[in-house]
This record gives C-alpha cells, structure tokens and sequence, in this order.
C-alpha cells in the first residue's frame, strides 16, 4: 500500500502557518494538496521553511474576490475530500465557500476550519494573528520572565499555531475515519486558544484546590526570577545550569529514583547528609533553598559537558541536555541515528535539509520527494482537470450515519507514563476512543508529581479506564497480552530497552494481534545514543530549540563560562521558563502523538495492515519549530524579536500604554491603511520602523490599554489589551472559557467538582465526550472480568501482587 491517505485531495485555502502545517502533514502522507495562492502568493513564501511547509503541493493562484477564481475554488471544493480554512469567522461564508454550500455540493466533504477564539463570542471578531490570542488570555503576561525589563514579553514559539494544526488534523483523520462507515463528511472547529491550552498540564487545578482551599494553600511559581529565589523542590529536579566549558545544560530528575542518582553522580547527597543541609531543596528557608542552588550550579560547572556525559553513561538515569539554537536540532545525534532528516531537491533553491515525516510507518510509509512548488505552478493542468471533471454525486446516508463519536469502537491500549504520550492518547478518549490504561501498581508517577493527590494526573487521565497490573511479572505479562489480543492501538513510551526487556515490542504484540497498530512514541528514540536516556518537557525544550527561540536566540544570554554567580542564576532561570511556563515540548508531542494514532488507524480503515510506527517528542519538535528547521545554500535567516522581547517589528509588537500594555498585530497592507488612518500616520513611517515604533511608544502612552483596545478594534485594527495571567485562572476558572464554550463540569472523587476542557476540536455530526479521571485501578476488576477472569482469578491475582 502507498501513503495511506493515497487517493484522498486536499484544497488548502489558508495563507498561514497554521493551514500549512495541516495540509503539510496530509500532503506527506500521500494526499493531492492544491494550495490555493493569492495574486502575488502565499506570504509564508517569504519563510525560509516554504520549501518544507510546501513540499510536495500544487500551486494555482485564484484571487477570491473575483466571481470566476471563486467558481474555481468551488469547483475544486466540489470534488475535494478536505478543505481547510483559517480565516476569520464569516470570511469563508461571504466568499460562498462556507461548510454549508460547499457541503451541498459534495457532502463528502470534510471541512477544516481553524479560529483565533471561535465564532460566536466575544473576542471572535477579532484577527487570529498567535500574539492577539496570548494576549488577550493572559499568556504575553505569563512570559514575563523571558526579559530582563518588566512587563509581558514576546513570545516567539508556534504554541497556539502548531498546536491548533495537529488538533485540526485529529478532527480531520477522525472525520475520515468516521466517512469510512457512513460515507458523511462534516465540519472540523478548532482555535489557537484551544491550541494553547492543551499544553496545561496541572496549572488550573492547582488554581481551582486554591481556590477551594484558600486557608490551607497560597499560590506561588516555582520560582522568583525578581528576586532569584527557588519555591519548588520541583525547580532543583528540572534545573538548567552551565557545564565548565560554558554550555547550558538542561536536567529533568523528576521522578525520585532519577533525583537520588543525580545526588549520587554530584555527591550532592553527601551535601544532604548534614544536619543544616537536611531537605535544603524544600527548606522553609529561601536563604538556605538560595544557598543549595548555588552549590548545585557550582558542582555542575566544575567539569565540562563531555565529561559530564562520561558520568551519564555511568548514571544513565541523569540526564542533561544541551541547549540547542537555530537548525542545530536537525544534527542532533539522534535525529541523525534514526534518518529523522531527509534531503529533497527544491526547484528553486537546490537540496533542502529539512524535517522528516512526523510519524515513520513500516507498512504504509510517508510519500516524500517532490519539493515546493513555483507560484501557479500547476494552474493549466488543474483547471483543465476541474474543466473535465464532474463533481461527485451526493452522497447518500448510511444506516451506520448516527450522531455517535468519530471514534467508537476504537479501542488503545496505553503502555506509558507522564505526559508526552500519555495526553495523545487523551485527546482520542475524546473523540470517543475506548482507552485502558496499563499502569504500575502504584499508579502512573504523574499521579504523585504535584503535593496535593491526584492533582498533576487528571488532565492527562480523563476518559480512561485504569488497570493497575505488575507488568513485568509473567501473570501481568498475560493480562496485558489479552488485552492487546482485542485492542485496535498499542501505544508504548517506554525509554529503549524497557519494552524488551519484558516483551512488549511490536513485534512481540504483532504476533498477538496481526491487525494492530502499534506506536512507539519515547521521548528520543527506540535505540541510538539517547534512546535510554530520561526524556521530560524541559530537557527536549533545551534540546529542539525552544528555549533558544522563545528568548530571541543564543546571542540574547551570556556564554561565557567565567559569568558570575549572579548573573548565571539570571541566565538559567530564563533558559528554565524559556522551556517550562505556559507551554512546554510535552504538549506539542502529545498532539503529534494524537496524529500518529490517527493516521494509523485510518490506513487500517481504509485496508491496510497492522504496522509498528515510531514518533518522539524530539521529532515532533522538529516540525513545530519548522521555521527554523531547514538548511540550504543562500537560506535566510528567520525574523527573530528584539533583544527586549516586544517584537518583530513596530507593528507587530508591545508597547507600554499609560495603564498596562497592549499589543499591535498590523503587519499585512490592509492592517497599515487602517493603523495609518486611525492613528494619522504619515506615509513615511511606513518604511522606517524605528521612527515609526517610536512614535507608537510615545503615542500608546497616552491611553490607557483598555481606551486605545476599544478605540482601534472597531476601525479593523488589531490593538488589544494585554491580559494579566495566570491564563488558567483568567480563562477556566474565571468566565472567560464559559463565554468561549471550551470548558464543562467534572467531577473527580478526590478533588470534587472542577471545570474541564471540553473535547478540544468538534466535528458537526459526531460529538466528542468528557470523561472522569479514574483513580489507579478503579477499573482493573471490571476489565479482567472483560477479559474472563472469574471472581476467585481476580482475588488470587490481587493476593500474588500481580494486580492493584
């Protein structure tokens, strides 16, 4: 079998990074992609990524404010499988390419759209531009820590856009999969705030237990970057520090095993063992929690990273990644070990170094070669095709045409920990997957992560059932085997090595089930150089190049290793937020995870074999941080924030108003016509942007943020105030996510009652579900007895230890 979408056609209407990166994906996987252009083309051409983000695509240019071009884009939608669409809301409709026309034309169609906030609520009018959305939930603010100045900062991550790709594309294959049985497409919605808030792992419940338990808790951050004090002992585990030839170096010793190695490789243990240094990292003491970070931070700078690593190869349950800046990533030892790049030949700049596919599948592999296309490359061939075509008949209702979720009937069987992987998984309970999980006696770590029960592991539990089984024991090994013996989807993120030792490879479940898809997703690899090592959010932040990108580049820190103390615990607090604050690499992977999955099971639908596939978190980055992700000969470099971190430029930036801060989003022609009009700016400043920047910082100042949002807005400028964080407490529990529809009731035993996200893309047709999170084996009896096990059987397990 060919890619496994092989067959399927695709119109990309979209002009955004967002749009690119969903039709990118499909394209990968064997779809015809028809990449509908403006006159004059796509402005992502001017990226150093197009010839990734276009790879593989056909170019018409259609300008849709003409009748003729639209017929033609109707008539491409009328025999198209999927379109995609990110334009504001009533955008699509007023063109006449809205879902309800263009699906009584063909209503196989499934229609992808993509907004800021959605489309009927009280920010929907405004443009979907990534920063108008961090601002206005409170995130710009969030990242305040990532310059020395006060106030928010700019934040240069695809955290609302890449991720609200991946969510569009689950809603895309789930529709597919659902069109299989009934032969119905339907509408796809996701937003750039749903987007980012699927990376929050725990962040709002902690704000609601506070709430709740005002008396008992208080609110702080693992750290005070004003002041330089750590709060968390969670902060020394994921501490970034500097080796002695001057390489920042990113730890994640999450988990207690990991941390006492780490105690032990550093002979910081025996620090511990003194009285006045007992429990230093959670001492009630700021002075003393001051006093062991600057020794940690020493010890680490007493040997250089390669020796470092000769002790990591001793302890490999530390870890410390190095941070990366720029392409860096795409030699990365393993990313070069496992053929993560590939080399395609570009028409117009020659071989591209660039991203591989982001799932490898053995039996129905990603289709790559062609490279991006010339502007109009393809529109003879496409309108003399359009020209002979007929659409497709309408297409009537199967009896299997019900309002059931897109995903009944499938059921996966999730073999791992914490967030990466696991919160993929999630995220198909959603669209109505069936999911058990197999957890260890006592419960997934994530569960015991946070100081209140329960709290780190809800989110990433929702909508599962838990069977808490001894999995390295042979009777644990059978009940795991029956499982995956009726499952659809294995997914495992067990570190190399783990999975063969108790034999869960996928050849091994393969040969229990033949049909099964089964997706290796660890944080770097199944083998290679790091494979083995601990993978957590902060150390594949440091290792892609997130850190680097959202503190505007390696030139924007010290690297000198003779830095002082200060300055030094300065320089790691920001590399620290950089890849831990309101986004992280753990829900990126997790959306590519959720992707994976999807594309599996659709091959399978559609006829082809069960198959081993293979993802990563570092991977995965890859393509989100695609901008940067390329080389070739006369590449220029990507648009980077000033040093401060307001922004790209004067009109897409932050600036102080005399009572808070707001931010601009007018980079297009028409956003400058109606900025210069609404502000009496002459035409010269248009082409100077440092008089034109500071003329808007002395002209913002004399407004508060709240006057000058209300003032521009309705004249179609793009100026909005900066919301104050914490964005969990702003948007899920302070009414900002009832007013968007994003949020609904939940009920936990522990916790009692709480807001959850809703499913975070809707199809039309076939609503998603909202699920409880289980306790650690709530549903071990009831699975067993699934399975066949007998009331004795179960008691008898349960009494050798092998069930929980």
């Amino acid at each position: 079998m060919g890619g496994p979408l092989a067959g399927l056609s695709v119109v990309d209407l979209t002009t955004t990074l967002t749009g690119a990166h969903i039709s990118q994906t499909l394209a990968d996987f064997g779809c015809d992609v028809v990449q509908v252009e403006p006159p004059g083309g796509s402005p992502l051409r001017e990226q150093p990524a197009w010839p990734f983000l276009a790879r593989a695509k056909q170019s018409i240019v259609l300008d849709l404010d003409d009748a003729d071009d639209r017929a033609v884009a109707r008539g491409l939608a009328a025999n198209a499988d999927v379109v995609v669409e990110t334009w504001r809301p009533g955008v699509a409709e007023r063109l006449g390419l809205g879902y309800d026309e263009l699906a009584a034309l063909n209503p196989r169609l499934v229609f992808a759209s993509v907004t800021g906030f959605g489309r009927d609520n009280p920010w929907s009018h405004l443009k979907g531009y990534e920063q108008v959305v961090l601002a206005k939930i409170g995130g710009l603010d969030a990242f305040s820590g990532l310059s020395d100045r006060p106030g928010p900062s700019y934040v240069a991550a695809p955290y609302c856009s890449f991720t609200a790709s991946q969510l569009a594309l689950h809603g895309i294959l789930a529709a597919l999969v659902e069109r299989e049985d009934s032969g119905l497409g339907q509408r796809v919605d996701t937003t750039l705030v749903q987007g980012i808030l699927a990376h929050d792992t725990w962040n709002w419940l902690i704000q609601q237990i506070i709430a709740s338990y005002g008396d008992a808790f208080t609110a702080a951050p693992p750290q005070d970057q004003a002041r330089l004090i750590p709060h968390s002992p969670l902060f020394f585990r994921l501490m970034a520090a500097q080796s002695k030839d001057g390489r920042f170096m990113q730890l994640s010793q999450t988990q207690d095993r990991l941390w006492d190695a780490f105690l032990r490789l550093t002979e910081l243990d025996k620090l511990l063992d003194e009285p006045e240094w007992k429990d230093a990292p959670g001492s009630e003491d700021p002075d003393v929690r001051i006093a062991f970070w600057e020794k940690a931070l020493d010890v680490m700078r007493s040997r250089t990273y390669d020796e470092w690593l000769e002790g990591f190869d001793r302890e490999p349950d530390v870890w410390a990644e190095v941070f990366r800046d720029g392409s860096e990533l795409l030699h990365h030892p393993q990313m070069v070990f496992d053929g993560r790049t590939v080399v395609i030949e570009d028409p117009a700049v020659g071989p591209v170094l660039q991203p591989g596919p982001i799932v490898k599948m053995e039996s129905t592999p990603a289709q790559l070669g062609a490279g991006a296309p010339a502007l109009d490359e393809h529109s003879t061939a496409i309108r003399a095709a359009l020209a002979s075509s007929t659409a497709a008949a309408p297409a009537a209702a199967s009896s299997d045409a019900g309002t059931e979720p897109p995903l009944a009937g499938i059921t996966i069987v999730e073999l791992g920990t914490f967030y990466a992987a696991p919160f993929g998984a999630t995220l198909l309970a959603d669209l109505g997957a069936r999911v058990i999980k197999v957890e260890q006696l006592d419960g997934d770590p994530i569960r015991h992560i946070m100081p209140f029960p329960e709290v780190g592991g809800v989110k990433v539990l929702q909508g599962k059932e838990s069977v808490a089984v001894d999995m390295a024991s042979d009777a644990g090994r059978e009940i795991v085997l029956e499982l995956v013996r009726r499952a659809d989807v294995v997914l495992q993120s067990f570190r190399a090595g783990v999975a063969e030792r108790h034999g869960y490879t996928a050849a091994e479940m393969l040969a229990v089930n033949p049909d099964l898809v089964y997706l290796n997703a660890p944080g770097y690899g199944t083998g290679g150089p790091c494979g083995h090592r601990p993978a957590f959010a902060p150390t594949i932040g440091a290792g892609s190049g997130l850190a680097y990108r959202n503190v505007g580049g390696v030139g924007n820190l010290p690297q000198s290793p003779d830095i002082g103390m200060e300055e030094l615990k300065r320089a790691t607090m920001r590399l620290g937020g950089a890849t831990m604050t309101l986004g992280q690499a753990d829900g990126f992977s997790a959306s590519g995870v959720a992707t994976a999955m999807l594309l599996g099971i659709l091959a399978k639908k559609r006829g082809g074999p069960g198959q081993e596939m293979t993802t990563s978190m570092l991977s995965t980055m890859a393509h989100c941080l695609a901008e940067d992700m390329v080389e070739y000969t006369g590449r220029m470099p990507i648009r980077t924030p000033d040093h401060d971190l307001y922004g790209l430029d004067a009109r897409y930036r932050l600036y102080e108003a005399a009572d808070g801060w707001v931010f601009l989003a007018a980079p297009a022609h028409d956003d400058w016509e109606a900025l210069a009009g609404a502000l009496q700016l002459g035409a010269a400043l248009r082409d100077d942007d440092t008089a034109l920047a500071s003329a808007l910082t002395e002209q913002f100042l004399t407004k508060p943020a709240a006057e000058w949002e209300a003032l521009l807005v309705p004249l179609d400028v793009t100026c909005v105030e900066v919301a104050k964080a914490p964005v969990e407490k702003l948007v899920m529990l302070g009414g900002m996510g009832e007013a968007l529809g994003i949020i609904t009731p939940e009920t936990h035993p522990i916790i009692g009652d709480y807001p959850r996200l809703t499913p975070t893309v809707t199809l039309s047709r076939t609503a998603g579900v909202t699920g409880p999170a289980p306790l650690c084996g709530e549903h071990t009896d009831s699975v067993l007895a699934e399975l066949g096990y007998d009331g004795d059987a179960i008691t008898a397990l349960r009494e050798a230890g092998t069930i929980g």
